[in-house]
């Protein structure tokens, strides 16, 4: 895969469009930071879908209030399980092994590709 925008919509990472799925790798911006962090698939340690049982179970209801209320609005909920059906945008959340984490919106087939990665590390 080529390129791949990611939009963080809230987590350990600035929120917004500045980050990206590259030839294997993410290009995340972190609070604070000017530069981009290159991170590796094989350092994440969980990939699901977004789902209001999965943000609190890995964020917990305080920290993800936010992502919540972006997330879980109803129309936002509607929107994401229509648009997630039809294979354009895909909503999910990324835990690492460091302990960051983040909630973000991406295209299908980016998501499709960290799931093979997640698929291969696990092996």
């Amino acid at each position: 895969m080529g390129l791949g925008r990611i939009n963080v919509l809230a987590g350990d990472f600035i929120a917004g469009l500045e980050h990206q799925y590259v030839h294997g790798k993410f290009l995340m911006k972190k609070k604070g930071a000017f530069f981009r962090e290159e991170i590796l698939p094989s350092e994440m340690e969980k990939l699901e879908l977004a789902s209001e049982e999965a943000v609190v179970s890995i964020g917990g209801a305080a920290g993800w209030g936010l992502a919540g209320s972006v997330l879980l609005g109803p129309v936002g909920l509607l929107a994401g399980l229509v648009l997630g059906g039809k294979g354009k945008d895909v909503t999910f959340i990324v835990k690492f092994k460091d302990g960051r984490k983040f909630l973000g919106t991406a295209s299908s087939k980016v998501f499709d590709e960290l799931q093979k990665k997640m698929l291969v590390s696990s092996f």
